[in-house]
């Protein structure tokens, strides 16, 4: 996952604004109690969206602490602590993060990101999960080497399958809906997995890298300036229709908290960061949350 799913700030109200960044605070407290100081540093937004999802289909209240932060010494800050979901997410991170740095590195040649990723395979200790979730994703690299042959939908299938299985794989299988979830967090990473490619694309194009959406559909090579604008509708299309499905499926979970935040990540997040990717927002160059 890359740090795409997030709130629409502006439509946030104060209070589920300080709730969302005591989830940040709360993964990362995770990060470094179950894996180590040196993986906070690839702590991501995706992640805290499915903590905040998943502990908002469990019952107890959770439980939130005032803390001093390293980075910001003068003011007290809220997290949220002793939590299953967040420790859930804080081993989905690292393992994703690990792998992300395995890709750049063999896509960049990326000195950096490949001792980086050596330190952070140190940090993981479920190495059955960490198995499984290089099973996914090796089946999207075998898809992406042949992707002039395949379809959008082909290859993005493949991401989505893992991150519908992360999302699902929290509950046990005698879970009432863990199927409705598993769908959620598939149509989530297929829109990830999309506009990202389409993010990248300039300059993936000009540095004549690998990208979904140029290797199906620009097989004539035309210039970016041309081929965005002939591509921008269809794009448009999948990552609405992906969204349309995502609040579709939320509205059938059990919420028991956070639900305007999480309404919210899913209506306007998704849409908002649509607009920004595609360069029709002025909130193209904004801070992060």
């Amino acid at each position: 996952m890359f740090g795409y799913v997030v709130p629409c700030k502006l439509e946030l109200k104060i209070r589920d604004y300080e709730r969302f960044k005591a989830y940040y605070c709360g993964l990362c407290h995770s990060i470094k109690k179950n894996h180590g100081n040196l993986p906070r540093l690839v702590l991501n937004y995706d992640m805290t969206f499915l903590a905040l999802l998943l502990d908002a289909l469990e019952k107890d209240d959770s439980q939130i602490e005032k803390f001093t932060c390293a980075l910001h010494p003068t003011k007290k800050k809220l997290r949220f602590h002793n939590s299953k979901p967040l420790d859930y997410a804080a081993k989905c991170n690292v393992i994703l993060a690990y792998y992300k740095l395995l890709d750049n590195a063999e896509d960049d040649k990326s000195v950096k990101s490949k001792l980086m990723s050596v330190f952070l395979n140190r940090y993981i200790k479920d190495k059955d999960f960490k198995l499984k979730v290089k099973s996914y994703l090796d089946r999207l690299y075998a898809k992406e080497k042949k992707a002039v042959s395949l379809s959008i939908d082909e290859i993005s299938h493949e991401f989505a399958d893992l991150t519908g299985f992360l999302m699902s794989n929290y509950f046990d299988d005698n879970y009432e809906f863990k199927e409705i979830l598993y769908w959620l967090g598939y149509n989530i990473g297929k829109w990830i997995y999309i506009i990202d490619a389409m993010d990248d694309l300039e300059k993936d194009m000009r540095d004549n890298k690998f990208n979904l959406i140029c290797s199906i559909y620009n097989k004539e090579e035309i210039p970016y300036e041309t081929f965005k604008p002939s591509i921008e509708e269809k794009i448009e299309f999948i990552l609405l229709s992906c969204a349309s499905t995502c609040s579709e499926l939320l509205q059938q979970l059990p919420i028991n908290k956070n639900q305007e935040l999480l309404y919210n990540i899913l209506k306007f997040g998704l849409m908002e960061k649509i607009d920004i990717v595609f360069r029709r927002s002025e909130l193209s160059n904004a801070e992060p949350l």
